[in-house]
């Protein structure tokens, strides 16, 4: 199995560099994103219009790149979970974990047994259609695969610190916006309560032992979510950043 570079990164105490893909699926991007210098990809099936195809597609040309490929996933769902991991995806985000016991099933999904219930699809995309020894794999897959809880809610804010503790979850992601519209305060990113909430999240994963991240837009959120304590800051959405680079270069003509 390849190496987790996101693990990696953190292990050596050092923050994780990622980027987040929902419009460009072409078979370039992700040696774009590797040239870059990226650590670590996220393609997300919940806002785009990613099919498992479309999926399986970058993460095999994702195959011979040193970044490690995530996958957001619509739903907290087996067969989401099961499949983007056997086509090559080295981790899953899930949106809008509420609660610990949601946490548990995702990790239940995503680890082979003894640990988890997913199902053995042994030689295909995930081990480059080469037949790996099964013991072997299983452990090492077990170990490598990282899970990341989405907290997009004030329940999964109030319940971030048992979510964190759940044995397999490696990961609490703020949905910045999600998270400040189910506070009734959409896209107030100074409000009191949004900072609070951002602030147990943070604690929360420290406690555990665990790593809180979140995905700024702007240098400025950037260094004040760094600021606040996050580990992970994965630098915008693929569209964002090209439609800011477009407009910025016409506004220079």
């Amino acid at each position: 199995m390849r190496s987790n570079l996101f693990q990696e990164r953190l292990a050596a105490g050092e923050m994780p560099k990622g980027h987040m893909v929902w419009e460009f699926a072409t078979r370039g991007m992700p040696r774009i994103l590797d040239a870059a210098g990226l650590d670590f990809v996220v393609y997300d099936m919940e806002h785009s219009g990613f099919d498992l195809g479309a999926i399986a597609d970058l993460l095999s040309a994702n195959a011979h790149c040193r970044l490690t490929p995530f996958v957001r996933i619509p739903q907290d769902q087996y067969h989401f979970v099961a499949r983007v991991l056997d086509a090559g995806a080295m981790g899953i985000m899930v949106p809008n974990v509420k609660n610990a016991e949601q946490a548990r099933a995702l990790v239940q999904y995503a680890k082979y047994p003894p640990t988890g219930i997913r199902g053995l699809g042994l030689g295909t995309a995930h081990n480059n259609y080469a037949m790996p020894s099964p013991a072997a794999y299983l452990a090492e897959a077990n170990a490598r695969t990282t899970v990341i809880c989405q907290i997009e809610h004030p329940e999964g804010v109030r319940n971030a610190h048992e979510i964190a503790a759940v044995e397999g979850v490696d990961v609490l992601w703020v949905g910045h916006f999600d998270l400040s519209a189910n506070q009734g305060i959409v896209g107030e990113f100074t409000h009191p309560d949004f900072l609070a909430a951002l602030d147990t999240v943070v604690a929360a994963a420290r406690t555990a032992g665990k790593v809180s991240a979140i995905q700024p837009g702007t240098p400025e959120q950037f260094q004040a979510w760094k600021a606040r304590g996050f580990q992970v800051l994965s630098y915008g959405a693929d569209f964002n950043l090209y439609r800011a680079a477009l407009s910025d270069a016409l506004a220079r003509w």
